[in-house]
C-alpha cells in the first residue's frame, strides 16, 4: 500500500497547502490528495482557496502526484469548464494528475441556486458530465446535448497526451457500481471491503485510495479537543453530509458529538499504535493507497512523528510512500 497525503483545503489557506505539499515531499512522499470545496464544513475551520490556482502552486514547486478528493463536475462548475481545468493541471504536473470526482454536496453545489437532486439524479449527472469530459479530452470538437448538460462547439486545444485518470468516489453499492463502469479507480473514507469487492466484481481494476484524519500531538487530550473543534463533523451521521446546506447547519447537526466520539473515529495523541491500526484496516480490505490528513496547525510536529515513528511502523505492515515501480495505477 502506498501512503500519501490529503491536503485539506477546509482548514488551510493557499500559501500554507503549497507549505505543506513541500513538507510532504521532504519527508519522501510522492502522492497527494487535495479537497476540493467553496465552503468549509465548519466556520471554524475558516478556509476555502480555490483548489486549481493550489494545484497550479504545487506542480510548480514539487514533482508530487496529485488527485482532486473530491471535485463535482455536475452544478456549481460545468463539466466542459472542469475538463479544461483538469487538462491544463495534467499538463502542468506533467501527467502526475489525477481527476477525483463525487456527486457533491449541497453545502458547496447549492450557491449557485441550483435545485439540488436526489442521490440517483446526483449519479446520473456525473455520469454524464464524465463522458462530456472524456469527449473533449479527444481535442476533437464537441456538441452535446444531453439530459443534464448541454456543450455546443467545444474544444480543448490544451490537452495532456494521455487524459488524466478519473477517480470516482463512492460511499455506497450504486456508486461503486459507477465507478467500476465509468472509474479508472475508486476513492473512499471507510475501509469497506464489500464495497471494494463489489467494485472490483463489477470490473473495477484501477486503484482504490482513501483518506485518514488524525491529530497527532504530544499531549492526547490536547489532540482530542482540537480534532473536535475542528472536525466534529465526523460524528454527523448518514447522508446528512450531503444534504446540509450551510456550515451552520454542520454546527447544529454535530451539537451532539462529544469530544470521546469525535476521539473514537480520530486517532488522537502522540501513540503510533492507533494509525497504524486504521491503515491496518484498509490494507485488510484490499486498499491500493491511504492519504493521511494531520489536523490542525502543527504541521511540522505531524511530519517529524511521521518520518521518525509513523513511516517505519507503516513500512512494518507493508506501506510505503511510493509504488515500487513509481508508477500510477489506472
Amino acid at each position: 500500500m502506498e501512503i500519501g497525503y490529503f491536503l485539506s483545503s477546509e482548514e488551510h489557506g493557499p500559501g500554507e497547502l503549497l507549505r505543506q505539499a513541500r513538507l510532504a515531499v521532504d519527508a519522501g512522499i510522492e502522492s497527494v490528495w487535495i479537497s476540493d470545496h467553496f465552503h468549509p464544513w465548519l466556520d471554524e475551520q475558516g478556509e476555502s482557496p480555490f483548489v486549481w490556482s493550489v494545484i497550479g502552486a504545487i506542480a510548480a514547486v514539487t514533482d508530487l502526484r496529485v488527485t482532486t478528493a473530491v471535485t463535482c463536475p455536475t452544478m456549481r462548475m460545468h463539466p466542459a469548464i472542469v475538463a479544461q481545468a483538469a487538462a491544463t493541471s495534467a499538463l502542468l504536473l506533467d501527467g502526475r494528475f489525477e481527476l477525483g470526482v463525487g456527486t457533491g454536496e449541497n453545502l458547496n453545489e447549492h450557491i449557485l441556486g441550483d435545485r439540488w437532486p436526489a442521490t440517483n439524479e446526483r449519479l446520473d449527472m456525473l455520469e454524464e458530465a464524465v463522458e462530456v469530459m472524456r469527449a473533449l479530452w479527444t481535442g476533437e470538437q464537441v456538441s452535446h446535448r444531453g439530459e443534464h448538460y448541454v456543450v455546443e462547439n467545444a474544444r480543448i486545444y490544451s490537452l495532456p497526451e494521455t487524459p488524466p485518470p478519473v477517480v470516482v468516489s463512492a460511499f455506497g453499492p450504486k456508486a461503486a457500481r459507477l465507478a467500476a463502469r465509468i472509474g479508472n479507480g475508486l476513492a473512499s473514507t471507510k475501509p469497506d471491503k464489500e464495497l471494494l469487492e463489489l467494485y472490483r466484481d463489477k470490473g473495477g481494476t484501477g486503484a482504490a485510495s482513501a483518506g485518514i484524519k488524525l491529530c497527532w500531538a504530544p499531549n492526547a487530550g490536547d489532540a482530542a479537543q482540537l480534532a473536535h473543534r475542528l472536525w466534529r463533523t465526523t460524528g454527523v451521521p448518514g447522508e446528512l453530509s450531503q444534504e446540509l446546506r450551510t456550515p451552520a447547519h454542520f454546527d447544529q447537526a454535530a451539537q451532539l458529538v462529544d469530544v470521546d466520539m469525535v476521539a473514537d473515529k480520530i486517532p488522537c495523541g502522540p501513540d503510533v499504535e492507533p494509525v497504524v491500526d486504521i491503515v491496518q484496516k484498509y490494507v485488510d480490505a484490499g486498499f491500493d493507497r491511504v492519504y493521511l490528513n494531520q489536523i490542525g496547525p502543527d504541521q511540522d510536529g505531524f511530519f517529524r512523528f511521521f518520518t521518525d515513528e509513523l513511516l517505519p511502523a507503516l513500512r512494518d505492515i507493508g506501506a510505503r510512500t511510493v509504488r515500487p515501480d513509481g508508477a500510477l495505477v489506472h
